[in-house]
């Protein structure tokens, strides 16, 4: 090449943009290093608890036994660290407040501050940990952040005996929640197109068929850019277009296929597929992307909604979720239960895979990132706030000591967990909800 790539090169078309991934032709010449991508922050949420004799291992340390749960995470061991002990009782459990227990399991999640009990406009949490991160790292991306759910949020009426507007994770200010997107194709087109997904189904439908394929509409400029590459770039051209054309075909085919069936009152959008493993991947291959082409550095994903009554019927599992979590010990639910729970992990494993396996500046994209994965209650039969589920993977290059099992001290407040992350993201900060001070990794302490 005669000259440099700029890092912010855009592949333009018919109303389309595609940013590209992280290449050599966007070192300087003669550069040193190659380009470092950036750090990225994902947070996936668990609904509805998960049972701890299927979650909790039984020692410490890099040997500990993964449990029937976290089994999927196995073969990728070196990039997890689980950790037990951090609690959310202090910002979760009923106190002088009563029913609500979804509710606040999930506003105060991020936030670490007990949601104020109302089902009317006067909301009042606390910002949250992915916000904070987005304030400083979403003035170098085109989206701040990204917030996804694979189950339809509600954002007026009575949810769990409070506002429906706190069914969710992210918050821009402490009244201002930020709601989840359901529909893959809506997330796909923020991230490459201008298209209007402010505008009704029908219109966002027929804008599609005239568009066509995002990528056939920019292969033009494709072609250019390939032709100014060298080998090693060219095959991570390769991969990379592969995975938007992938990702295109999947949500064209869901498109396709009939309406999801859910309980009474709840609607899914065109693009949702019927399947949920379906739907999880779909949104997981919107959040690669994105971190992929540096769109966003920030998300969360919302596996389903808390207190949630969508069925699995794809494992045997007709009922609605939130009714067998109160199983009252009953082996046959509990059963169930774990299905759900395993097949929750099994989605979230294939994307750990998914980053682990593709190349980014010398290593691999699971390198520059932080994925968390919990929840804010363990057995959801007793609501219990005190023994929250919670594992990382990646890194970004800090101190954490990935591939072993830490256990706090009992009653530690998880929001010192997000403290830590955010400092290992590069965004340190001093205060949040309820936290008490980063954790330490090495002693449990």
């Amino acid at each position: 090449m005669s000259r440099m790539m700029s890092r912010r090169t855009l592949l333009r078309g018919a109303g389309v943009s595609i940013a590209l991934p992280f290449l050599d032709a966007m070192t300087p010449a003669f550069g040193r290093t190659l380009p470092v991508p950036p750090k990225r922050m994902l947070y996936v949420y668990v609904p509805t608890g998960i049972l701890p004799q299927y979650w909790t291992p039984t020692s410490e340390g890099k040997d500990f036994e993964y449990q029937r749960v976290m089994k999927p995470l196995e073969k990728y061991r070196n990039d997890v660290l689980v950790l037990t002990g951090l609690s959310a009782n202090a910002v979760a459990a009923p106190m002088q407040d009563g029913s609500g227990d979804h509710a606040r399991a999930v506003s105060s999640y991020l936030t670490g501050v007990r949601p104020r009990k109302t089902l009317g406009a006067d909301l009042h949490v606390g910002t949250s940990a992915d916000q904070i991160a987005a304030r400083t790292l979403g003035a170098k991306t085109r989206l701040s952040s990204l917030e996804l759910t694979c189950e339809s949020t509600r954002t007026v009426g009575e949810c769990d005996s409070y506002s429906c507007a706190y069914q969710t994770l992210s918050y821009k200010s402490e009244s201002e929640p930020l709601i989840p997107e359901m529909n893959p194709r809506v997330a796909f087109e923020r991230m490459f197109g201008d298209v209007d997904v402010s505008g009704s189904p029908r219109d966002r439908r027929n804008e599609m068929l005239y568009r066509k394929s995002i990528l056939d509409l920019t292969m033009q400029n494709v072609r250019s850019v390939q032709a100014e590459v060298g080998a090693s770039d060219k095959l991570k051209l390769d991969e990379y277009f592969t995975c938007i054309r992938d990702l295109e075909t999947r949500l064209a085919k869901a498109e396709q296929q009939p309406k999801i069936e859910l309980p009474v009152g709840i609607t899914a959008p065109p693009g949702v597929p019927s399947d949920f493993a379906e739907h999880a991947q779909l949104m997981f291959g919107v959040i690669k992307l994105a971190f992929q082409t540096d769109t966003t550095r920030v998300a969360t994903f919302m596996l389903a909604r808390e207190g949630g009554l969508r069925p699995y019927p794809e494992i045997g599992v007709p009922e609605a979720h939130h009714s067998i979590s109160h199983h009252g010990n009953d082996p046959v639910l509990v059963e169930k239960l774990a299905k759900i729970e395993t097949y929750h992990m099994e989605q979230f494993a294939k994307f750990v895979g998914d980053l682990k396996n593709t190349s980014e500046a010398g290593g691999t994209m699971l390198d520059q990132c932080l994925l968390a994965y919990g929840a804010s209650i363990a057995d959801p039969n007793v609501h219990d706030h005190d023994h929250c589920p919670t594992l990382l993977a990646g890194n970004t290059g800090s101190s954490i000591q990935m591939g072993q099992h830490v256990h706090f001290k009992q009653g530690t407040p998880i929001s010192n967990l997000h403290l830590t992350m955010l400092d290992a993201i590069g965004v340190p900060t001093d205060r949040l909800g309820n936290a008490e001070g980063k954790l330490d990794f090495l002693t449990g302490l």
